[in-house]
This record gives C-alpha cells, sequence and structure tokens, in this order.
C-alpha cells in the first residue's frame, strides 16, 4: 500500500482520552469490579499524564506498555489476544500502535506498512477512508447522518503457503473523536443541501469543509476475518461467465489460481471435461498435467477410454471420489496412470450433471499424498454448480461452432446468396412432390461486377527456405559435435570417415539449399547417425550430455530439428490470422451497406474476391453507388491491412512484409455455381478473361523495369480502361486528403504478361503511422 500519512488529507493523532473517559465512566465508576483493580489503574494513570494528551510521537507509550494492555483489554479481550487478527491504529491513517501478534504477521511488513493490498484498488480505498471521516465530522457538528458500510477486503500473502487470503477488515470508530481546528464553520442552508445531494463527492467536500480545519484524535480497532472461501467462489463465479476462462490456456490457469486459493493447495492442478455423445472434450489441454498425460496431443477422447477409471466410478455413483494416494493404487487404468506419471498422488474427482444427465467432470490433482480431505470434498459441493453452468454453456458454444464450421468450410452458400439456393431447393422439391423428374436447377448470377485484391506476403518462399536451411545446419552441427566427442573417446577410422561426410553435407547447405537436400540430410542423419546413440552412450558422459542436446533439440513429432520453421509457421500465421480477423469486421460492416458475395483465401497471405450486382439482390435492387463505395472500401482495406502489419512487426519472430494488389474491372460478367466443386466459379469463355488476369498479376513487373509492381508498404491498382484509371484516382486523391496514404501517385505501363497485354496500374504509398488509419482500425475493433 502507499504511504497512507502522506496520501491522506486529515490530520490524525493517536489519543487514549476517549479510551481512558470510557473507562473511568464505565469500569472504575462500577463497584462491581472492585476497588484494588480500578484504584491501581487510576493511580497509575494519576502518574502518567502524558497518556491523556493526544501524542505525535508514539514513543511515549513506550514507557507504559503495561499500562497499554491493561486499556486495551477492554478493547481486545485477553483470552482471543492470541488467535484474533486485532489492532489498534492512528485514526484513519493506519499507523500501527497496538496489534496481535498474528496480525502482524500476516499483514504488516518491519516499518508498519502494511502488506496487503485492497481489493477494491488503492485510490477506492484512500477514497473510503476519507468519506468515513467526512461522515463523522457531518454526524457530529451538522446532524447529517449518513452510515458507509461496504466491505474492505484485503489480499495478503499467506506466510505458509504463499496462497493468496482474503481478509475482511472491519474498522471500529468507537474511540475516534473529531475536533475543530479553529473556530468551526457553519452550513449554509445551500452547502448543506449540496452537501446532502453529493455525500460521496470529495471535490464538493473538501470546497464547502477543507480537511485542514479538522482533527481526529483517539484510534480506531480494526478486527480482521478471513473470507477466502467466500471471495474465491464469488471470484470463480465471475470468472465462469467468461467462455475464455475454460476454453483458452490463460484463461484456464487463472482459474486454476483461484482453486489453489480456494483449497490451500500450492501445487494443485485442474481438469475439466465435457462429455458429448461418445466423447470426451478436454476443456484445459495445455495446463500442467494434461501436457504428460492420456489427455495429451488431442482436445477429444473416446469416452471408453475411461472405462474402469475412477472417473468412470465417479460417473456411475454419482459422487465425488478421493484418492489418497496414487502409488497405492495397483489397478491403475490408463487415466489414472497417465495422472500419476505426470506427478499427481491425491486426486478428487468430481461429476458434473446437469439436468439428470452426466455432462463432464471437475477434478484437482496434488503430488502430496492425501492432500484432500473431507472438507476439501465439501468445498468440490459448493463449486460444483458453478463448473456444471459453465461446461454446459460450453458444450452449448460447441454445438454452434460446429454449425457455423461446417456452414463455412463445408459449402459456399454466402448468406448474400442463400435466398437463391432456397428458392431452387422449394422448386425442386415442388416437382418431386408433383411427380416430376427434374434436377436441381443451375444457380447463376448475371451481369455482376468482380472485385478482387490481394495483400501478399513478400519473400514468404525465400524465408521459408532460410528457415529449413537453418534448422538443417543447426541439426548437422549437433550430430558433428556426438560424432567428434565419440572420436574423440575412442578412436575409430569408421568414425572419421562420418565426420567428412556430415561436413560436407554442411559445406553444400551453407552454400545454398537445391531440391532434395532436405530430404538427403534427415535420411542420412536417421540412418546413419541417430541409430549409433544407443552404443555411443557408453562412450563418456561427454558423449552422453551430446547426444541428450541433440535430442533435446529435435522437434517431438517430426523428428527433425524444426525450431526456425516453426517461428516462420507461427509468424506467417499470426500475420495471417490478424490480417484475416480485421478483413472479417470490415467485410461484416461493408455487407450492413449492401449485400454481396465474399469469398477469402488464405495462403502466403490473404486475397478475397467479391461479386456485387442486382441479380445477386433478392429483390433486385442495385445503384452503381453501392459498387463504387465498394472501390473506395477496398483501398481502405489495403491501408488497414498494412497498418496491422506494422503493429505487428514487434510480435513476430520472423520479420515478414506485406505487399497490395487490387484488380479494377468494369466490365460485368456472369458467375455459375458448381455443385461438383461446392463453388462459384465465371460463366461464359469472354469472362475467363478476368480469372486469366487474376492468376498472373501477382508476379508482374513494372515495363521497362526490372522491378515488381507490388511493393511492400504500398498499394499497386492494376486496370484496362482509361475510366477505371480515372475513378481509382479520384480515390487516390480523396484519401490522400484523408491522411490514408502519402506521396505521389506512380502512373505506370504493366510488363506484358502471357495472354494478357494494356494493363496499367497506380502505386501509391500507404502512410503507416497516419491517425485516420488506426482510429478506423480501432473502431471496427470494438
Amino acid at each position: 500500500m502507499g504511504n497512507v500519512l502522506e496520501d491522506y488529507p486529515f490530520h490524525c493523532v493517536f489519543s487514549l482520552r476517549p479510551l481512558i473517559e470510557f473507562w473511568r465512566r464505565n469500569i472504575a465508576a462500577n463497584p462491581e469490579y472492585g476497588r484494588s483493580l480500578t484504584e491501581g489503574i487510576e493511580a497509575k494513570l494519576q502518574n502518567a499524564p502524558e497518556l491523556l494528551e493526544p501524542m505525535e510521537d508514539l514513543s511515549v507509550l513506550q514507557r507504559h506498555q503495561n499500562l497499554l494492555k491493561t486499556l486495551m483489554s477492554l478493547v481486545f479481550p485477553p483470552a482471543f489476544w492470541q488467535t484474533d487478527l486485532v489492532g489498534a491504529f492512528v485514526p484513519f491513517n493506519l499507523q500501527p500502535v497496538y496489534t496481535s501478534t498474528s496480525f502482524k504477521r500476516l499483514l504488516l511488513n518491519e516499518d508498519g506498512s502494511f502488506k496487503s493490498r485492497p481489493l477494491m484498488g488503492e485510490e477506492t480505498y484512500l477514497t473510503g477512508r476519507i468519506l468515513r471521516a467526512y461522515f463523522l465530522i457531518l454526524e457530529k457538528y451538522y446532524g447529517i447522518r449518513r452510515d458507509i458500510d461496504y466491505p474492505i477486503i484485503h489480499v495478503v500473502p499467506d506466510p505458509d503457503t504463499g496462497l493468496d487470503l482474503y481478509l475482511r477488515i472491519k474498522p471500529n470508530l468507537r474511540f475516534v473523536e473529531v475536533h475543530p481546528r479553529g473556530k468551526l464553520k457553519e452550513l449554509s442552508k445551500e452547502e448543506r443541501e449540496t452537501i446532502i445531494e453529493n455525500l460521496t463527492n470529495l471535490t464538493v467536500l473538501r470546497e464547502i469543509l477543507p480537511p485542514e480545519n479538522f482533527e481526529f484524535r483517539g484510534f480506531g480497532a480494526l478486527y480482521v476475518f478471513d473470507v477466502t472461501q467466500s471471495e474465491i467462489i464469488s471470484a470463480l463465479e465471475r470468472s465462469l461467465i467468461d467462455q475464455e476462462s475454460i476454453f483458452s490456456k490463460s484463461g484456464f490457469q487463472l482459474l486454476q489460481q483461484k482453486l489453489r486459493t480456494l483449497f490451500r493447495s500450492p501445487d494443485l492442478v485442474a481438469g475439466l471435461a465435457a462429455i458429448k455423445d461418445d466423447q470426451v472434450m478436454l476443456l484445459n489441454v495445455g495446463c500442467d498435467l494434461s501436457t504428460s498425460s492420456v489427455f495429451s496431443g488431442s482436445l477429444h477422447l473416446p469416452l471408453s477410454e475411461f472405462e474402469g477409471s475412477f472417473y468412470e466410478r465417479a460417473f456411475t455413483e454419482n459422487r465425488i471420489i478421493n484418492i489418497r494416494d496414487l502409488r497405492e493404487e495397483t489397478r491403475r487404468t490408463k487415466a489414472e496412470e497417465a495422472a500419476f506419471q505426470a506427478g499427481a498422488r491425491s486426486l478428487l474427482i468430481a461429476p458434473l450433471t446437469y439436468r439428470g444427465n452426466m455432462i463432464g467432470t471437475l477434478d484437482i490433482a496434488s503430488s502430496n499424498p492425501g492432500e484432500f480431505g473431507p472438507e476439501d470434498m465439501m468445498l468440490m459441493t459448493q463449486i460444483m454448480p458453478l463448473f456444471v453452468l459453465a461446461v454446459k454453456r460450453a458444450l452449448d458454444e460447441t454445438d454452434h461452432q460446429i454449425e457455423s464450421v461446417i456452414k463455412q468450410k463445408c459449402t459456399a452458400l454466402h448468406p448474400a446468396v442463400e435466398w437463391r439456393f432456397h428458392q431452387a431447393a422449394f422448386a425442386y422439391l415442388d416437382r418431386i412432390r408433383m411427380g416430376q423428374v427434374s434436377d436441381f436447377e443451375p444457380i447463376v448470377f448475371r451481369d455482376v461486377y468482380p472485385l478482387y485484391a490481394v495483400s501478399d506476403i513478400r519473400g514468404s518462399s525465400e524465408a521459408r527456405n532460410r528457415a529449413v536451411q537453418k534448422d538443417l545446419e543447426d541439426q548437422l552441427t549437433l550430430a558433428l559435435e556426438v560424432i567428434r566427442l565419440a572420436k574423440n573417446a575412442r578412436p575409430m577410422p569408421i568414425l572419421e570417415e562420418l565426420s567428412q561426410r556430415l561436413g560436407r553435407q554442411l559445406e553444400r547447405l551453407g552454400a545454398g539449399l537445391s531440391s532434395g537436400d532436405e530430404a538427403a540430410i534427415v535420411k542420412m542423419l536417421k540412418t546413419d547417425v541417430e541409430p549409433l546413440f544407443v552404443p555411443f552412450k557408453d562412450f563418456s558422459p561427454q558423449v552422453r550430455h551430446a547426444i541428450e542436446s541433440y535430442q533435446a533439440a529435435l522437434d517431438g513429432r517430426l523428428g527433425t530439428v524444426y525450431r526456425r520453421r516453426r517461428e516462420f509457421e507461427e509468424s506467417m500465421s499470426l500475420l495471417n490470422k490478424r490480417v484475416s480477423t480485421y478483413l472479417d469486421r470490415e467485410q461484416a460492416e461493408a455487407q450492413a451497406v449492401f449485400p454481396h458475395y465474399f469469398e477469402k483465401h488464405q495462403t502466403d497471405g490473404v486475397d478475397y474476391l467479391i461479386y456485387v450486382g442486382a441479380s445477386l439482390s433478392e429483390k433486385g435492387a442495385f445503384n452503381e453507388l453501392y459498387l463504387e463505395n465498394l472501390r473506395l472500401w477496398q483501398l481502405m482495406v489495403c491501408c488497414g491491412i498494412a497498418w496491422h502489419t506494422e503493429q505487428l512487426n514487434d510480435e513476430l519472430k520472423v520479420p515478414l512484409e506485406m505487399a497490395h494488389l487490387i484488380l479494377v474491372n468494369h466490365t460485368p460478367l456472369s458467375i455459375r455455381f458448381r455443385f461438383d466443386e461446392k463453388r462459384f466459379d465465371v460463366d461464359g469463355a469472354y469472362d475467363v478473361r478476368q480469372e486469366i488476369i487474376k492468376s498472373r498479376i501477382d508476379k508482374a513487373m513494372v515495363k521497362g523495369r526490372a522491378e515488381r509492381l507490388t511493393q511492400p508498404g504500398k498499394i499497386a491498382v492494376i486496370y484496362t480502361q482509361p475510366q477505371e484509371g480515372r475513378e481509382i484516382r479520384r480515390y487516390i486523391d480523396f484519401l490522400r486528403s484523408q491522411g490514408f496514404i502519402k506521396g505521389d501517385t506512380e502512373a505506370l505501363d504493366v510488363q506484358e504478361l502471357p495472354g494478357v497485354q494494356g494493363l496499367k496500374a497506380f502505386r501509391v504509398e500507404i502512410d503507416l503511422s497516419s491517425p485516420a488509419i488506426a482510429e478506423r482500425v480501432k473502431r471496427l475493433a470494438k
């Protein structure tokens, strides 16, 4: 916590006078307590007049510890002093004066500051303490009584386990007095009304009643209660509302940490599974034990994998199963053996049922035998309903995703054209009912305008080859080190020969990767080198260590060094995913303006194709304004994609750049649905020219130059007709005025391609630091 003495605006001073006066009125004056006791204390008070005065310097108390202890026993019963978390503090600024041993151990640092943190946040916590002070002032001097009673929860690490403890702090201000400093201000009617209307507005309260005009004397008593269980259960309930808490690794790890805190088990590992038909769907793959268990490598397992296991017993008996020590279970099934091999000793398995049907399990494991007892089973019973609802939502969400994937991946029924297929299907079924034999009628959309664009990852093939080359070099180097050390340990001519072969391969590879190199090198390592590792392990510890280093570097699935290729694939995948997600957001907004057919593909980059026209609209309504809007939209989308690429630079393990290309065609064409391929294609020989141009422009060169048309950070727009060029130039000029594009517009001729002549192009540079682009992208992300 921050420095409360500096943050708190009121002057607060410790004083025992309120407590001493209470003692004299209620204890000393009562004959039931005995004169010898009361007179003895009174005599000590007479000899310590400084205790009746406000104490700025708390060292005064050092001379009167016994008397302080006696007085404080009126506030804190001695019978509970050793066990309760209690203490006396300077009012509001929380400077400790007299605290129990357990309070000091758990909540205070050596310098007396709090080691805990308020769950509500430092600023809100400070505001609450200031409001409490103002409410005392308002009640005592102005007759305005308001209560402020909200739970003050602090989080502190348990010194024994390191896990969080949630502690509720309940203040008692019985022995706190407020005094004006100087003449007490009288409130006007308007000021009283303003205060009542703004009782929690510190700015208003400070302005009318400045804090420097008041002083607090006495002490505040704090009583602390452990509310970890109730707080964690509430936190679990909030977390489980979010699907990410069980579908993502990071979300589940946060959930697991809450369970560790709840069960007071620092190394607890949680498992959550849902049952769907005859499959078990694992919702926490990648977390701790799951990486080396029966769960490894798959998100779904047959229910038969759990036959005879404790998991099945939890299902059939519909009760929580507690396995105290897996080592003592001699008949471990595959499920229990996997957990045991991963380090689990004790296991608690809870069945999750919804309306009488088994829908999943929740289990917690620990490396300590006997970790879980009856109280943990009761806790598990409390949280099971929360996980039941979470798993039910997960199953429902999965069903929804399956339907979406089937619709998206297995058919070409884009929402914009579904109406036409519904019409054709209805007509087909109607003819069948009438006894007419008929095929499904052709689905053709005539006079539609195509829009095509591609954002291509520049140099992806070269980057992929460099990654392959570096991985092979690393693997050959590791293999050479094994052979070198083996040769030193036991010199043999055959090892010298093998070493030379590996060296020659490494030299050839350094000159560049050729076709067939990868397969040849991997085959050589698998057949000539790796089989020697078994006898080599006995040569020397150094050889054994080199073999272990070689094997540790291999990818577990592929059996080769795959680090650089994985980095390249992850970088390309991240870039494609980010661009694709952004394009989906843009597309959703564009569809809302006017429905159109949209088709997107991902390879080494992202490309998309749009068809728009009257025949695609169910009502036949169309205006060329929508077509022009989409062409301008294409340019803006390219700018947004380039902005995303720039933002990802620091996240990509392998630097990648994107070049952007748009093909403009004012001539409408016809498209036909190919039922055999379940996709749309152009219809007619003339319209095929659009497809030929599309397939050949990605490697187009500038006419008269040895220069690619597409360049990173720039947009190239290819067109054929002068009116197309005039329209595109207008859009470019507009985007330049809006801050999307900078620099001049290059007007270029495209070098002739096979079967394609007369292409022209504009090329412009995108302003990657443009606030206008950033604002558009962020608006769509909301």
